[in-house]
């Protein structure tokens, strides 16, 4: 059975909730604080991406030992937001920039994995920052959100 409608709703309830509101470390912290592990949200969010990545409807590409995909375009029901789910282990990728911003919701498959130095939870970024996403000390899957699809990537 498809995870993808799963989710859609998911992501479409969350973004409901942040809709309008500022890329920055006040969503960063009310993100954890309402979404965080153990919410009902982070627990669909994480079941439906590792059931994903486990069918293989999710993270079909891969490049430079990064499984990824893009899910979903954005659209209104998302409230703009693109959303991509990348399988990682040990490993940095591709330096871009987020010229709208970048929320990130982070589910280590080994509890120890670190995303750009962050557990289980959310990390945001502002509009124009940029990064070269990392994955230390084990494997996660990252599901991001991206205003309007928008991402840059730097050339190397």
């Amino acid at each position: 059975m498809s995870m993808i409608p799963a989710l859609h709703q998911a992501v479409a309830e969350l973004s409901s909730a942040i809709s309008g509101q500022a890329l920055d470390a006040r969503l960063q912290q009310l993100l954890n604080s309402q979404f965080g592990p153990g919410s009902p949200v982070f627990e669909r969010l994480r079941e439906a991406c590792a059931q994903g990545v486990a069918q293989g409807e999710l993270c079909r590409r891969e490049a430079g030992g990064i499984r990824y995909g893009r899910v979903f375009k954005p659209e209104d029901a998302l409230q703009g937001f693109s959303v991509d789910v990348v399988d990682m282990q040990d490993i940095a990728g591709p330096h871009h920039v987020h010229p709208l911003g970048e929320i990130d919701l982070v589910m280590p498959v080994d509890e120890s994995a670190r995303f750009d130095g962050s557990g289980a939870g959310w990390v945001v970024y502002g509009p124009g920052s940029a990064h070269r996403p990392t994955v230390s000390q084990g494997r996660a899957l990252v599901l991001y959100l991206l205003p309007q699809g928008s991402i840059e990537f730097s050339q190397s």
